[in-house]
């Protein structure tokens, strides 16, 4: 039997290519193949320009590679590579699909580590300075998206919690302002978008939950949506969104 390879899970955090960990990118250095999503970047693939790169871009709402022929696509790579990168944006363990990727390569005895990376949200408050908790504001913070399985309800139950943080809420970000609003959010409710966290083109766009029922913008890259009273501007605190504009 042909000796397998090891596969790693590497999040490659929200964009930046000195976002990523200093073991991923060490680790992306010593890589024989690398299988990259869509929203890495090529400064992040020049990290590893020694592997063989293939995409296997994933972008909600476009044509994409089958999360199937990703797992498929893995286990041939170990079989034939000693060191296989899956590499992620964000972090692999948050709406990265890596229960999925582990069941099949776990399945076949294939050696497994995990690489934690910058989510986009803890990027996005460093980005806003804006803390996600805040003493006697917020003590409770919800990662959410909309997307859901085929066999789930379209709108699943909103968290009940201070802070939350929609992932991949371009689209669904006002329906989502309209079922808080439903529930008694105040119309005044602070609410941050960040577009492209922490690249060149990024974008910050501070609202309320009213202006945020009403839709956003379109969006040319990744949209982070944080809801919720600390993410009010502080007294002195000045606003980068609107530092950007001018």
């Amino acid at each position: 039997m042909t000796e397998l390879g090891k596969v790693y899970l590497i999040g490659a955090g929200p964009g930046a290519a000195d976002l990523i960990t200093v073991r991923g990118a060490r680790l992306l250095a010593q890589a024989d193949v690398v299988l990259y999503d869509a929203l890495v970047t090529p400064e992040m693939l020049a990290l590893c320009s020694q592997a063989e790169l293939i995409s296997v871009g994933k972008r909600s709402g476009q044509r994409s590679t089958a999360q199937e022929a990703i797992n498929r696509l893995l286990v041939e790579c170990a079989q034939q590579y000693r060191m296989v990168v899956r590499l992620k944006g964000g972090d692999p363990m948050l709406f990265g699909r890596a229960d999925e990727e582990l069941r099949a390569l776990e399945a076949l005895g294939i050696a497994v580590e995990i690489v934690p990376g910058i989510t986009t949200a803890v990027a996005a408050a460093a980005t806003t300075r804006q803390p996600l908790t805040k003493r006697g504001v917020a003590r409770s913070v919800a990662f959410f998206t909309s997307s859901t399985a085929p066999d789930q309800p379209e709108h699943p139950a909103l968290p009940h919690t201070d802070t939350m943080i929609q992932y991949m809420g371009g689209r669904e970000a006002a329906a989502t302002a309209e079922r808080l609003l439903a529930q008694g959010r105040s119309m005044e409710t602070p609410v941050v978008v960040v577009e492209n966290c922490s690249r060149p083109d990024e974008r910050i766009a501070r609202l309320t939950l009213a202006d945020l029922a009403r839709g956003l913008d379109a969006a040319h890259g990744p949209v982070l949506v944080m809801i919720g009273e600390a993410l009010r501007l502080r007294e002195h605190q000045v606003d980068n969104a609107a530092a950007a504009r001018a």
